[in-house]
């Protein structure tokens, strides 16, 4: 299992509209409760940054949220690509 972690920029005026998209995107692709979407607290340049979470998955997950976000409509809605970080965890050192 990893932990997948998301990030893009999104403009101030279309957050809202991408904040119901991105929700309804990961109703789709995993159990409700167990993604979430994070937001810088500030914007620069009328730009916020965005990240979606989403622990513990299969190694597969990735292409199943890639292939959910072609048909979701965020396109026109991001201002550069999306970022896709994949992270393992350490076995515990005690």
């Amino acid at each position: 299992m990893v932990d997948l972690y998301v990030y893009y920029k999104v403009r101030d005026e279309d957050a809202e509209r991408l904040a119901h998209l991105v929700c309804a995107l990961q109703t789709r692709v995993i159990q409700p409760g167990h993604a979430r979407l994070l937001r810088r607290p500030e914007s620069k340049d009328g730009l916020q940054t965005w990240m979606e979470v989403y622990p513990d998955v299969p190694e597969s997950f990735a292409a199943t949220l890639e292939d959910a976000v072609a048909g979701a409509g965020l396109d026109g809605l991001l201002q550069g690509p999306r970022h896709v970080e994949v992270f393992t965890e350490i076995p515990p050192c005690a």
